[in-house]
C-alpha cells in the first residue's frame, strides 16, 4: 500500500475511533441524548474494521496508526472544540507522524 492510501486510511480510522468516542462524551458529560451511544458503536465498529484493512501485521499497523490519531486528535482539538494547539503540540505531531512513516515504511530486515 503507497504512502497516500496507508495514511488515508489511517485518517479515516483516526476520525470513526475519535468520532465514536466523542458521543459518549458529549452525553456523559454535557447531558446531550443517550441516543448519541448507537452512532457512537457503529463508529467504533468502522473503526475496528478499518485498521484490519491493512496488508501488514497487525502490532505495526497499531503502532503506526498512533501517530496519526495524535494528529487527528490535535486536529479535533482545534476544529471542533476550538481549542488551539501550541507550537509544540504541533513539534509533537510531526514527530509521531515521523514515527509512524518509519513503522509502516521502514525496512523490515532484522539488525
Amino acid at each position: 500500500m503507497d504512502f497516500i492510501k496507508t495514511f488515508g486510511l489511517f485518517a479515516l480510522t483516526a476520525l470513526a475511533e475519535i468520532v465514536g468516542c466523542y458521543f459518549p462524551y458529549l452525553w456523559l458529560k454535557q447531558g446531550r441524548s443517550v441516543w448519541l451511544l448507537l452512532p457512537a458503536a457503529v463508529s467504533l465498529a468502522l473503526f475496528a474494521w478499518l485498521l484490519s484493512l491493512h496488508p501488514t501485521a497487525a502490532g505495526r499497523v497499531y503502532a503506526a496508526y498512533g501517530g496519526v490519531y495524535i494528529a487527528a486528535a490535535m486536529l479535533w482539538l482545534w476544529l471542533v472544540d476550538k481549542v488551539t494547539p501550541t507550537t509544540t503540540d504541533w513539534v509533537g505531531v510531526a514527530v509521531c507522524l515521523l514515527g509512524m512513516t518509519i513503522i509502516m515504511f521502514g525496512s523490515r530486515t532484522e539488525l
